[in-house]
Protein backbone atom coordinates (compact mmCIF):
# COMPACT_ATOMS: atom_id res chain seq x y z
CA UNK A 1 0.00 0.00 0.00
CA UNK A 2 1.14 3.71 -0.83
CA UNK A 3 1.72 5.51 2.38
CA UNK A 4 -0.64 8.59 3.10
CA UNK A 5 2.36 10.50 4.34
CA UNK A 6 4.27 10.15 1.20
CA UNK A 7 4.25 13.33 -1.10
CA UNK A 8 5.02 12.29 -4.91
CA UNK A 9 6.23 15.18 -6.98
CA UNK A 10 2.89 15.57 -9.17
CA UNK A 11 4.74 18.05 -11.46
CA UNK A 12 7.14 15.15 -12.98
CA UNK A 13 4.09 13.09 -12.78
CA UNK A 14 1.55 15.66 -15.23
CA UNK A 15 4.88 16.02 -17.32
CA UNK A 16 5.19 12.33 -17.84
CA UNK A 17 1.80 12.04 -18.65
CA UNK A 18 1.52 14.66 -21.13
CA UNK A 19 4.22 13.64 -23.02
CA UNK A 20 3.00 9.95 -23.00
CA UNK A 21 -0.52 11.03 -24.25
CA UNK A 22 0.93 13.47 -26.55
CA UNK A 23 3.29 10.39 -28.17
CA UNK A 24 0.06 8.12 -28.17
CA UNK A 25 -1.81 10.87 -30.64
CA UNK A 26 1.07 10.71 -32.48
CA UNK A 27 1.34 7.44 -32.87
CA UNK A 28 -1.80 7.08 -34.01
CA UNK A 29 -1.49 8.96 -37.00
CA UNK A 30 1.33 8.05 -38.05
CA UNK A 31 0.17 4.45 -38.03
CA UNK A 32 -3.19 4.93 -39.48
CA UNK A 33 -4.03 3.31 -42.52
CA UNK A 34 -6.22 3.79 -45.34
CA UNK A 35 -8.94 2.21 -43.56
CA UNK A 36 -8.93 3.46 -40.49
CA UNK A 37 -10.22 1.25 -37.32
CA UNK A 38 -11.56 2.17 -33.65
CA UNK A 39 -8.58 2.94 -31.15
CA UNK A 40 -8.92 0.65 -29.20
CA UNK A 41 -8.05 -2.34 -32.30
CA UNK A 42 -5.20 -4.00 -30.40
CA UNK A 43 -3.70 -5.70 -33.79
CA UNK A 44 -2.87 -1.78 -34.58
CA UNK A 45 0.41 0.14 -33.77
CA UNK A 46 -1.52 2.38 -31.96
CA UNK A 47 -3.64 -0.10 -30.12
CA UNK A 48 -0.60 -2.13 -29.17
CA UNK A 49 0.67 1.22 -27.56
CA UNK A 50 -2.39 1.76 -25.58
CA UNK A 51 -1.47 -1.21 -24.02
CA UNK A 52 1.85 -0.61 -22.99
CA UNK A 53 0.73 2.78 -21.62
CA UNK A 54 -2.11 1.01 -19.42
CA UNK A 55 0.36 -1.67 -18.24
CA UNK A 56 2.84 1.17 -17.30
CA UNK A 57 0.13 2.21 -14.88
CA UNK A 58 -0.08 -0.13 -13.23
CA UNK A 59 3.39 -0.74 -13.47
CA UNK A 60 3.89 2.93 -11.33
CA UNK A 61 1.46 1.71 -8.39
CA UNK A 62 4.06 -1.29 -7.70
CA UNK A 63 7.11 1.14 -8.41
CA UNK A 64 5.47 3.14 -6.12
CA UNK A 65 4.45 1.28 -3.18
CA UNK A 66 8.01 -0.59 -2.96
CA UNK A 67 9.97 1.06 -0.26
CA UNK A 68 13.13 3.37 -1.35
CA UNK A 69 15.42 1.72 0.28
CA UNK A 70 14.90 -1.43 -1.94
CA UNK A 71 16.31 -0.03 -4.56
CA UNK A 72 19.27 0.61 -2.97
CA UNK A 73 19.73 -2.48 -0.73
CA UNK A 74 19.02 -4.63 -4.22
CA UNK A 75 21.27 -2.73 -6.89
CA UNK A 76 23.81 -5.10 -7.57
CA UNK A 77 21.98 -7.72 -7.93
CA UNK A 78 19.57 -6.12 -10.42
CA UNK A 79 22.27 -5.28 -12.09
CA UNK A 80 24.06 -8.56 -12.48
CA UNK A 81 20.73 -10.02 -13.26
CA UNK A 82 21.01 -7.21 -16.27
CA UNK A 83 24.00 -7.98 -17.26
CA UNK A 84 23.17 -11.88 -17.71
CA UNK A 85 20.26 -10.99 -19.45
CA UNK A 86 22.04 -9.00 -22.14
CA UNK A 87 24.60 -11.52 -22.83
CA UNK A 88 22.20 -13.89 -22.89
CA UNK A 89 21.23 -12.39 -26.38
CA UNK A 90 23.91 -13.89 -27.82
CA UNK A 91 22.72 -17.11 -27.61
CA UNK A 92 18.62 -16.90 -27.42
CA UNK A 93 18.47 -13.43 -28.81
CA UNK A 94 16.42 -12.59 -32.43
CA UNK A 95 18.18 -10.58 -34.78
CA UNK A 96 15.24 -7.56 -35.96
CA UNK A 97 16.98 -4.68 -38.25
CA UNK A 98 20.65 -6.00 -38.00
CA UNK A 99 20.98 -6.06 -34.22
CA UNK A 100 20.25 -9.28 -31.96
CA UNK A 101 18.92 -7.15 -29.19
CA UNK A 102 15.91 -8.96 -28.45
CA UNK A 103 13.79 -11.59 -26.82
CA UNK A 104 10.60 -12.66 -28.42
CA UNK A 105 8.17 -14.74 -26.60
CA UNK A 106 5.21 -15.49 -28.46
CA UNK A 107 4.22 -12.30 -30.41
CA UNK A 108 5.98 -9.81 -27.66
CA UNK A 109 9.74 -8.91 -27.95
CA UNK A 110 11.68 -7.32 -25.57
CA UNK A 111 15.32 -5.59 -25.59
CA UNK A 112 16.53 -6.12 -22.17
CA UNK A 113 19.12 -3.03 -23.35
CA UNK A 114 16.15 -0.72 -22.29
CA UNK A 115 16.00 -2.17 -18.65
CA UNK A 116 19.98 -2.18 -18.58
CA UNK A 117 20.14 1.43 -18.16
CA UNK A 118 18.04 1.78 -15.12
CA UNK A 119 20.19 -1.30 -13.45
CA UNK A 120 23.52 0.62 -14.30
CA UNK A 121 21.75 3.76 -13.15
CA UNK A 122 21.20 2.05 -9.80
CA UNK A 123 24.68 0.38 -9.29
CA UNK A 124 26.60 3.49 -10.33
CA UNK A 125 24.43 5.17 -7.70
CA UNK A 126 25.17 2.60 -4.91
CA UNK A 127 28.59 2.72 -5.61
CA UNK A 128 29.26 6.23 -5.86
CA UNK A 129 26.96 6.42 -2.32
CA UNK A 130 29.34 4.01 -0.77
CA UNK A 131 32.62 6.27 -1.33
CA UNK A 132 31.12 8.88 -0.76
CA UNK A 133 33.10 11.97 -2.27
CA UNK A 134 36.14 9.47 -3.03
CA UNK A 135 35.62 9.96 -6.63
CA UNK A 136 38.44 11.70 -7.44
CA UNK A 137 40.58 8.88 -6.65
CA UNK A 138 41.86 6.86 -9.63
CA UNK A 139 41.08 3.82 -8.63
CA UNK A 140 37.45 4.34 -8.07
CA UNK A 141 37.29 6.39 -10.99
CA UNK A 142 38.20 2.90 -12.60
CA UNK A 143 35.53 0.88 -10.46
CA UNK A 144 32.52 3.89 -11.54
CA UNK A 145 33.88 3.37 -15.56
CA UNK A 146 33.57 -0.43 -15.22
CA UNK A 147 30.22 -0.22 -13.86
CA UNK A 148 29.26 1.90 -16.75
CA UNK A 149 31.13 0.47 -19.63
CA UNK A 150 30.35 -3.69 -19.05
CA UNK A 151 26.65 -3.00 -20.15
CA UNK A 152 28.12 -0.98 -23.19
CA UNK A 153 30.79 -3.60 -24.51
CA UNK A 154 28.16 -6.45 -24.19
CA UNK A 155 25.44 -4.19 -26.08
CA UNK A 156 27.99 -2.77 -29.00
CA UNK A 157 28.75 -6.17 -30.65
CA UNK A 158 25.04 -7.26 -31.28
CA UNK A 159 25.98 -4.54 -32.71
CA UNK A 160 23.74 -2.51 -31.42
CA UNK A 161 26.05 1.08 -31.29
CA UNK A 162 23.29 3.19 -30.38
CA UNK A 163 22.07 1.79 -27.21
CA UNK A 164 25.75 1.46 -26.67
CA UNK A 165 26.36 5.29 -27.01
CA UNK A 166 23.43 6.09 -24.00
CA UNK A 167 25.94 5.13 -21.67
CA UNK A 168 27.63 8.06 -22.11
CA UNK A 169 25.49 9.82 -20.31
CA UNK A 170 26.69 8.52 -16.99
CA UNK A 171 29.22 11.22 -17.25
CA UNK A 172 26.72 13.76 -16.18
CA UNK A 173 26.66 12.01 -12.76
CA UNK A 174 29.77 11.38 -12.58
CA UNK A 175 30.90 15.21 -13.07
CA UNK A 176 28.47 16.56 -10.94
CA UNK A 177 29.89 14.14 -8.04
CA UNK A 178 33.71 15.21 -8.75
CA UNK A 179 35.09 14.18 -12.05
CA UNK A 180 37.51 16.29 -13.46
CA UNK A 181 36.25 18.06 -15.90
CA UNK A 182 39.80 17.13 -18.40
CA UNK A 183 37.21 13.51 -18.77
CA UNK A 184 34.83 15.59 -20.86
CA UNK A 185 37.38 18.10 -22.61
CA UNK A 186 38.64 14.64 -23.40
CA UNK A 187 35.55 13.14 -25.10
CA UNK A 188 34.65 15.96 -26.89
CA UNK A 189 38.12 16.64 -28.20
CA UNK A 190 37.90 12.95 -29.54
CA UNK A 191 34.60 13.72 -31.03
CA UNK A 192 35.52 16.95 -32.49
CA UNK A 193 39.25 15.72 -34.17
CA UNK A 194 37.18 12.44 -35.53
CA UNK A 195 34.35 14.54 -37.08
CA UNK A 196 36.81 17.26 -38.75
CA UNK A 197 39.39 14.82 -40.21
CA UNK A 198 36.52 13.04 -41.63
CA UNK A 199 35.63 16.64 -43.46
CA UNK A 200 38.99 18.17 -43.95
CA UNK A 201 41.57 15.47 -43.47
CA UNK A 202 44.32 14.60 -41.02
CA UNK A 203 46.70 17.01 -42.57
CA UNK A 204 44.54 20.16 -41.42
CA UNK A 205 43.46 18.34 -38.30
CA UNK A 206 47.54 18.41 -37.60
CA UNK A 207 47.70 21.80 -38.52
CA UNK A 208 45.18 23.19 -36.45
CA UNK A 209 46.34 21.41 -33.03
CA UNK A 210 49.58 22.84 -33.60
CA UNK A 211 48.20 25.86 -34.11
CA UNK A 212 46.21 25.62 -31.05
CA UNK A 213 48.77 24.14 -28.84
CA UNK A 214 51.08 27.04 -29.77
CA UNK A 215 48.37 29.35 -28.37
CA UNK A 216 48.29 27.52 -25.18
CA UNK A 217 52.04 27.65 -25.21
CA UNK A 218 52.11 31.44 -24.84
CA UNK A 219 49.11 31.73 -22.84
CA UNK A 220 50.00 29.60 -20.25
CA UNK A 221 53.41 29.22 -17.81
CA UNK A 222 56.90 28.01 -19.58
CA UNK A 223 57.47 25.28 -17.00
CA UNK A 224 58.52 22.12 -18.15
CA UNK A 225 55.77 20.02 -16.40
CA UNK A 226 53.36 22.19 -18.66
CA UNK A 227 54.86 21.76 -21.66
CA UNK A 228 55.30 17.83 -21.82
CA UNK A 229 51.82 18.15 -20.77
CA UNK A 230 51.02 19.88 -24.08
CA UNK A 231 53.66 18.51 -26.02
CA UNK A 232 52.42 14.29 -25.40
CA UNK A 233 48.35 15.72 -26.05
CA UNK A 234 49.80 17.25 -29.35
CA UNK A 235 50.98 13.98 -30.25
CA UNK A 236 48.30 12.29 -29.00
CA UNK A 237 45.80 14.17 -31.05
CA UNK A 238 47.20 13.98 -34.09
CA UNK A 239 48.47 10.09 -33.82
CA UNK A 240 44.67 9.61 -33.38
CA UNK A 241 43.88 12.14 -36.26
CA UNK A 242 45.78 9.92 -38.33
CA UNK A 243 44.55 6.59 -36.71
CA UNK A 244 40.36 8.18 -37.98
CA UNK A 245 40.43 6.39 -41.51
CA UNK A 246 41.32 3.08 -40.21
CA UNK A 247 38.54 3.17 -37.60
CA UNK A 248 36.32 4.19 -40.13
CA UNK A 249 36.67 1.73 -42.23
CA UNK A 250 37.58 -0.99 -40.54
CA UNK A 251 35.55 -0.57 -36.63
CA UNK A 252 32.33 0.75 -38.72
CA UNK A 253 30.11 -1.08 -40.25
CA UNK A 254 29.13 -0.02 -44.03
CA UNK A 255 25.83 1.44 -42.93
CA UNK A 256 26.99 3.69 -40.32
CA UNK A 257 29.87 4.97 -42.74
CA UNK A 258 27.27 5.84 -45.20
CA UNK A 259 24.66 7.56 -42.62
CA UNK A 260 28.24 9.59 -41.39
CA UNK A 261 28.70 10.17 -45.30
CA UNK A 262 25.42 11.87 -45.38
CA UNK A 263 25.30 13.98 -42.49
CA UNK A 264 28.79 15.05 -43.37
CA UNK A 265 27.84 16.07 -46.58
CA UNK A 266 30.44 13.79 -47.82
CA UNK A 267 27.52 11.90 -50.09
CA UNK A 268 23.97 12.56 -51.31
CA UNK A 269 21.87 9.59 -51.28
CA UNK A 270 18.21 10.62 -50.78
CA UNK A 271 16.35 7.17 -52.31
CA UNK A 272 19.15 5.06 -50.43
CA UNK A 273 20.76 5.14 -46.85
CA UNK A 274 19.64 8.58 -46.74
CA UNK A 275 15.85 8.54 -47.54
CA UNK A 276 14.76 8.15 -44.18
CA UNK A 277 16.47 11.26 -42.77
CA UNK A 278 15.27 13.05 -46.53
CA UNK A 279 11.86 11.68 -46.10
CA UNK A 280 11.41 13.19 -42.39
CA UNK A 281 13.05 16.81 -43.35
CA UNK A 282 10.29 17.18 -45.52
CA UNK A 283 7.57 16.16 -43.09
CA UNK A 284 9.32 18.42 -40.68
CA UNK A 285 9.29 21.38 -43.33
CA UNK A 286 6.04 20.74 -44.49
CA UNK A 287 4.51 21.35 -41.24
CA UNK A 288 4.71 25.49 -41.37
CA UNK A 289 3.96 27.28 -38.19
CA UNK A 290 0.74 25.26 -37.31
CA UNK A 291 1.21 22.17 -39.25
CA UNK A 292 -0.85 20.44 -41.39
CA UNK A 293 -3.60 19.07 -38.80
CA UNK A 294 -4.10 15.78 -36.75
CA UNK A 295 -4.16 13.07 -39.12
CA UNK A 296 -3.54 15.61 -42.35
CA UNK A 297 -0.06 15.31 -42.96
CA UNK A 298 0.66 13.76 -46.09
CA UNK A 299 4.08 12.56 -45.92
CA UNK A 300 2.44 10.82 -42.64
CA UNK A 301 -0.37 9.81 -44.33
CA UNK A 302 1.71 7.94 -47.34
CA UNK A 303 4.01 6.28 -45.25
CA UNK A 304 6.65 8.22 -46.69
CA UNK A 305 9.23 8.24 -43.84
CA UNK A 306 10.01 4.37 -42.48
CA UNK A 307 9.47 3.66 -38.99
CA UNK A 308 7.83 7.11 -37.88
CA UNK A 309 6.08 5.76 -35.29
CA UNK A 310 9.28 4.68 -33.61
CA UNK A 311 12.61 6.41 -33.60
CA UNK A 312 11.24 8.91 -36.17
CA UNK A 313 7.53 9.99 -34.58
CA UNK A 314 8.85 13.45 -33.86
CA UNK A 315 8.59 14.06 -37.83
CA UNK A 316 4.72 13.24 -37.62
CA UNK A 317 4.48 16.28 -34.84
CA UNK A 318 6.83 18.85 -37.26
CA UNK A 319 4.23 17.61 -40.02
CA UNK A 320 0.60 17.63 -38.48
CA UNK A 321 1.64 20.00 -35.65
CA UNK A 322 4.11 22.72 -36.60
CA UNK A 323 6.63 24.51 -35.18
CA UNK A 324 3.92 25.28 -32.28
CA UNK A 325 3.74 21.61 -31.32
CA UNK A 326 7.37 21.09 -31.81
CA UNK A 327 8.14 23.98 -29.64
CA UNK A 328 5.97 21.88 -26.96
CA UNK A 329 7.56 18.91 -27.55
CA UNK A 330 10.86 20.41 -26.60
CA UNK A 331 8.98 22.76 -23.77
CA UNK A 332 7.89 19.72 -22.37
CA UNK A 333 11.32 17.80 -22.42
CA UNK A 334 13.36 20.84 -21.21
CA UNK A 335 10.79 21.49 -18.00
CA UNK A 336 11.22 17.97 -16.98
CA UNK A 337 14.69 17.64 -17.10
CA UNK A 338 15.15 20.94 -15.03
CA UNK A 339 12.49 19.35 -12.72
CA UNK A 340 14.49 16.49 -12.11
CA UNK A 341 17.64 18.28 -11.63
CA UNK A 342 16.04 20.08 -9.09
CA UNK A 343 14.41 17.19 -7.50
CA UNK A 344 18.14 16.08 -7.45
CA UNK A 345 19.70 18.63 -5.91
CA UNK A 346 17.43 18.19 -2.88
CA UNK A 347 17.92 14.73 -1.97
CA UNK A 348 20.02 14.50 0.88
CA UNK A 349 21.56 10.99 0.11
CA UNK A 350 24.00 10.55 -2.41
CA UNK A 351 22.63 7.57 -3.87
CA UNK A 352 19.53 9.45 -4.38
CA UNK A 353 21.33 12.38 -5.41
CA UNK A 354 23.65 10.28 -8.27
CA UNK A 355 20.79 7.99 -9.48
CA UNK A 356 18.33 11.81 -10.42
CA UNK A 357 21.38 12.46 -12.43
CA UNK A 358 21.78 9.62 -14.34
CA UNK A 359 17.85 9.79 -15.08
CA UNK A 360 18.26 13.06 -16.25
CA UNK A 361 21.84 12.59 -18.13
CA UNK A 362 19.68 9.52 -20.06
CA UNK A 363 16.74 11.18 -20.88
CA UNK A 364 18.72 14.48 -22.37
CA UNK A 365 21.02 12.33 -24.88
CA UNK A 366 18.18 10.27 -25.97
CA UNK A 367 16.11 13.26 -26.25
CA UNK A 368 18.99 15.22 -28.12
CA UNK A 369 20.12 12.46 -30.14
CA UNK A 370 17.00 11.53 -31.33
CA UNK A 371 15.77 14.98 -32.16
CA UNK A 372 19.14 15.66 -34.15
CA UNK A 373 18.67 12.52 -36.05
CA UNK A 374 15.29 12.90 -37.34
CA UNK A 375 16.34 17.04 -38.51
CA UNK A 376 19.34 15.54 -40.11
CA UNK A 377 22.38 16.61 -38.28
CA UNK A 378 23.18 13.38 -36.38
CA UNK A 379 23.51 9.67 -38.13
CA UNK A 380 20.90 7.53 -38.05
CA UNK A 381 21.27 5.41 -34.96
CA UNK A 382 18.05 3.99 -33.59
CA UNK A 383 17.54 5.79 -30.53
CA UNK A 384 13.90 6.47 -29.47
CA UNK A 385 12.20 9.18 -27.97
CA UNK A 386 11.56 9.03 -24.30
CA UNK A 387 8.02 8.67 -23.57
CA UNK A 388 7.08 8.90 -27.06
CA UNK A 389 8.13 6.46 -29.53
CA UNK A 390 6.10 3.30 -30.21
CA UNK A 391 7.40 0.43 -27.94
CA UNK A 392 6.94 -1.71 -25.26
CA UNK A 393 10.24 -1.95 -23.87
CA UNK A 394 11.24 1.51 -24.22
CA UNK A 395 8.16 2.76 -22.74
CA UNK A 396 8.80 0.59 -19.48
CA UNK A 397 12.62 1.18 -19.28
CA UNK A 398 11.65 5.20 -19.10
CA UNK A 399 8.61 4.38 -16.88
CA UNK A 400 10.71 2.67 -15.02
CA UNK A 401 13.87 4.76 -14.68
CA UNK A 402 11.43 8.15 -13.80
CA UNK A 403 9.14 6.63 -11.29
CA UNK A 404 11.89 5.19 -8.90
CA UNK A 405 13.43 8.50 -8.91
CA UNK A 406 9.76 9.74 -8.28
CA UNK A 407 10.07 7.14 -5.05
CA UNK A 408 13.13 8.07 -3.91
CA UNK A 409 12.65 11.72 -3.97
CA UNK A 410 9.11 10.92 -2.19
CA UNK A 411 11.17 9.17 0.96
CA UNK A 412 14.29 11.29 0.78
CA UNK A 413 13.68 12.79 4.40
CA UNK A 414 12.70 9.31 5.89
CA UNK A 415 15.31 7.35 4.22
CA UNK A 416 18.00 8.42 6.86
Amino acid sequence: MLKSSVSFDWITIIIYLLLVSFGWVNIYSASLGDNPSSIFDFSEVYGKQAVWILLSFAMIIVLLSIEARFYMRFSSVIYIISLISILGLFVFGKTINGATSWYVFGGISVQPAEFAKVATALALAKYLGDIQTNIKDFSNQVKAFLIIALPALIILPQPDAGSAMVYSAFLFPLYREGLSGVYLATGFSAIAIFVLTLLFGPIYVAIAAGIIGLLILFQKSRNRPHILFLFIGLCTAIGYSYSVDYIFKNVFEQRHRDRFNIVLGQEIDPKGIGYNTNQSEIAIGSGGWLGKGWTEGTQTKGQFVPEQHTDYIFSTVGEEWGFLGTSLVVLLFVLLMLRLLFLAERQKSTFHRVYGYSVVGIIFLHFLVNIAMVIGIFPTVGIPLPFFSYGGSGLWSFTILLFIFIKLDAERMSFW
